[in-house]
């Protein structure tokens, strides 16, 4: 029985709409404070680009993600170290490594890009390999964020255990999802009341 694109197994990466860089970020996360690998498997990238796929002006097709293989997946890690790197350099006001940009760039590079008409839309084409253009895309993503109006609303979660990010679009916002939120309130409570008095 061949695999079905719908059946891939996603790797529990959280998907919450933030920019795609954060997101591609976050797919090493935590739960109860023990790092996860939310792309452990070529099968975790595929799902994981096919999830996002409605987000990319190139998206692969389905076939191309049924053939992500082993050296996909070590592009896609190392393209997110850089872009890890780069989104914590920027939250703390600080220069990346010297080789996190010439990596970066390396991966924009990889994969020229252009519009074409294609009446009454237009399209963005490439000539480079699949995954290599959703990475080119990511990482061009990537150098916008970092270089941005929203890159002085990057921030990490102040979710007790939480390693994850998100872009604050709202004043009052300090974690990366409502569950979080709720778990840093429930910690609050909890300290509150173990260090009360007992009358």
């Amino acid at each position: 029985m061949s695999t079905r694109i719908a059946d891939l197994d996603p790797g529990g990466a959280p998907l919450l709409g933030e920019p795609l860089p954060v997101e591609f970020a976050n797919t090493r996360y935590a739960v109860r404070g023990v790092p996860q690998e939310g792309l452990a498997e070529p099968e975790h990238l595929a799902a994981w680009l096919r999830d996002i796929a409605p987000r990319l002006a190139g998206p692969p097709s389905d076939t191309a993600l049924l053939a992500v293989d082993a050296a996909d997946l070590a592009a896609a890690l190392d393209l997110r170290e850089c872009v890890a790197a780069l989104l914590r350099a920027t939250m703390t006001d600080t220069a990346p490594a010297a080789d996190v940009a010439t990596r970066l760039n390396a991966y924009t590079r990889a994969a020229p890009h252009w519009r074409e008409l294609t009446w009454p839309t237009a399209s963005t084409r490439t000539e480079a390999a699949p995954i290599a253009a959703v990475l080119a895309e990511l990482a061009s993503a990537t150098i916008d964020l970092v270089t941005g109006p929203d890159r002085a609303e990057l921030r990490p979660c102040h979710g007790p255990g939480c390693v994850l990010h998100f872009v604050k679009n709202n004043p009052r916002r300090e974690w990366c999802s409502a569950g979080c939120g709720n778990r840093a309130r429930v910690a609050r409570h909890y300290q509150r009341t173990k260090n009360a008095p007992r009358i």
